[in-house]
């Protein structure tokens, strides 16, 4: 595909993401995605079959850790640069998926949630050793932590839809993350 076809992907990702946000995964339609990235149906098609499989390659991506792990970058800014991004999405209750990806998993994807669960323990799994490895973060139980980020942060993110959060509520999670590992 070439680089045209890439920035209509990457278009049509911006856009479903938003509409999956406001509406969850049932109410989105493929008419929906076309209205909001001026595309055809035929051209909207030429790229997906339909909104599971744009729901699911959203989801798919991933905050990349490995290649400034193995560029030997500082643990330390990796994580704030993790958390950062974390900081901003917790009370963006608009652009929130979790009404989505309720929907979607009990449409029977628990095991695509279950893969992309695996995937993110492994990438914040080989943040902490690495930070433990080079001496930037305090000997920890991996395991454990990460899984305190991931469940906390689903936490606040699926919250977020339903309880207005103030700002100090993100810096929370953010400061108890580091307190743990710093």
């Amino acid at each position: 595909m070439g680089v045209k076809g890439e920035k209509t992907k990457e278009l049509i990702r911006q856009e479903a993401y938003r509409l999956f946000a406001e509406k969850g995964f049932k109410e989105v339609t493929m008419k929906d995605i076309c209205v909001r990235t001026g595309l055809s149906r035929g051209g909207l098609y030429r790229h997906y079959s339909g909104t599971a499989e744009i729901f699911a390659e959203i989801l798919s991506e991933e905050y990349v850790i490995a290649d400034r792990i193995e560029k030997k970058e500082s643990a330390t800014e990796i994580l704030k640069d993790m958390l950062a991004e974390i900081k901003k999405e917790i009370p963006d209750k608009e652009n929130s998926l979790s009404l989505a990806i309720y929907e979607y998993a009990n449409q029977g994807n628990a095991a695509f949630f279950e893969e992309i669960h695996e995937k993110a323990k492994k990438r914040w799994n080989s943040l902490i050793e690495y930070g433990m490895e080079s001496g930037e973060f305090r000997s920890v139980n991996a395991d454990q932590v990460t899984d305190m980020i991931l469940y906390y942060y689903q936490g606040l993110r699926m919250w977020s839809r339903v309880v207005p959060f103030e700002e100090k509520t993100a810096e929370h999670f953010v400061q108890t993350v580091q307190e743990m590992l710093l």
